[in-house]
């Protein structure tokens, strides 16, 4: 089975601009910030205090079986709500299909329980006012919920949307950072093509909104340190930059064979044309991007389409001074004159769910021939030389879109996606 034949019939989002594919992509086009001073908890305490957060998400609109959510983190609340966002979308219904051969590859980041989960077990630990290690063992871990657990693993995300969905079919999780979305995107498309599954629902959850991971965030020192205006803070390739910001979301998209999509008359948002994945050794010559480089070619080789017929080019786009030239050279040298949006701009670093997120909006750009804008993108960086898409959408030249995303660490991925016959 060729790469073209896997299509897309469904999406679910749920972003810092919107829950569902029309409020998500008309905050795209109406360039809304995402961005904003957290609101789940109090981050007075904190350097830096803003994040992409969804604001207006209620988990008991989305998942029926509110035992359930006893057991799930906030992660696994967006996914399993983007999930059933997508199947829906995609005029899926229960027992219409051999649930065999409905399985799921998502992508997901280390889950943390909440504060006041842990609480209780923390206090165990506490003689006259210090931290007593020795105490973890017994006392600490005589306050935890004895369902925690299953709370922090990332493969429960994809569990509990199975048992939503009763997909039995293959099922996996992706663990590598911001690349897991794309990653799971080409997983699932080569279960299909290999003849293990009907349908496959890839994408990606994550939050990176509780308190341990932005007390971590803040440590790395890789933030925004804006707080004037939270809305522009994040400005991929612009010359003011000086961080990323972090954020929340989900985005599920549903895989199909094109003759079970046509067997069930679906309406195909998108064709998948080609996709690579690719790892530069840290302390070899990662840092000059060549395994960026090597995935953008390899994809558009396995696409037969030549970097000129590319739409738009949708980038990784962190809002870092050092990665976003490494990404910016890479693109320049693979595809130079490509349009290019950066997404970020508008929710920020979404985890493992932020390739999928942006991914969303790529494959919703084909229905409306535009080019979402990237936001902030005031003053050209000279050392960034991209053809950014700023100012308001841009009508798209071509229905084709070549998607990247990459890890400091060395992984890369790039899928090239197509409208629809």
């Amino acid at each position: 089975m060729a790469a073209s034949d896997v299509v897309i019939t469904g999406i679910g989002v749920v972003s810092p601009i919107g829950i569902g594919r029309e409020p998500f992509w008309s905050g795209l086009c109406a360039g809304r910030s995402g961005i904003g001073r957290i609101g789940s908890f109090d981050p007075s305490w904190l350097p830096v205090q803003i994040a992409g957060e969804v604001r207006d998400f209620d988990p008991k609109l989305h998942i029926a079986n509110r035992k359930a959510l006893k057991v799930m983190c906030r992660d696994a609340q967006l996914g399993v709500a983007a999930a059933g966002l997508a199947y829906r979308d995609a005029g899926l219904s229960a027992g219409a299909d051999d649930p065999e051969r409905f399985g799921i590859v998502l992508g997901a980041d280390r889950n943390c329980t909440s504060m006041e989960d842990s609480e209780s077990t923390y206090r165990g630990c506490m003689v006259n006012q210090h931290f007593d290690f020795s105490r973890w063992g017994t006392a600490g871990m005589a306050g935890t919920f004895p369902l925690s657990f299953l709370k922090v693993l990332p493969n429960m995300i994809g569990s509990h949307i199975s048992i939503v969905l009763d997909a039995r079919g293959p099922n996996n999780t992706i663990h590598q950072a911001e690349v897991s979305g794309l990653l799971a995107v080409d997983e699932a498309a080569r279960v299909i093509q290999r003849g293990s599954a009907d349908v496959m629902l890839a994408g990606g959850a994550s939050s990176q909104l509780n308190p341990y991971d932005c007390i971590r965030h803040c440590v790395m020192g890789i933030l925004s340190r804006r707080r004037d205006d939270p809305a522009a803070a994040v400005r991929p390739f612009e010359a003011q930059r000086d961080g990323q910001v972090w954020g929340e979301g989900a985005a599920v998209m549903i895989l199909e064979s094109r003759r079970h999509a046509e067997a069930r008359s679906a309406t195909v948002l998108a064709r998948l044309l080609g996709s690579a994945v690719t790892y530069q050794c840290r302390g070899s010559n990662h840092m000059e991007g060549t395994g960026l480089r090597q995935a953008m070619r390899l994809a558009l080789r396995r696409a037969e389409l030549d970097a000129g017929r590319v739409g738009h080019l949708n980038a990784h786009g962190l809002s870092t001074i050092c990665d976003d030239r490494l990404e910016a050279q890479a693109i320049h040298d693979v595809a130079p004159a490509v349009p290019v949006t950066a997404l970020k701009s508008y929710f920020g670093n979404l985890g493992a769910a932020g390739s999928a997120v942006q991914m969303a909006a790529s494959v919703l750009s084909f229905g409306a021939a535009l080019i979402p804008p990237t936001l902030n993108y005031e003053q050209p960086d000279p050392s960034c030389p991209l053809e950014i898409v700023r100012g308001g959408p841009a009508r798209a030249s071509a229905a084709t879109a070549l998607l990247v995303s990459w890890t400091p660490i060395g992984q890369a991925a790039a899928i090239v996606l197509a409208g629809p016959d």
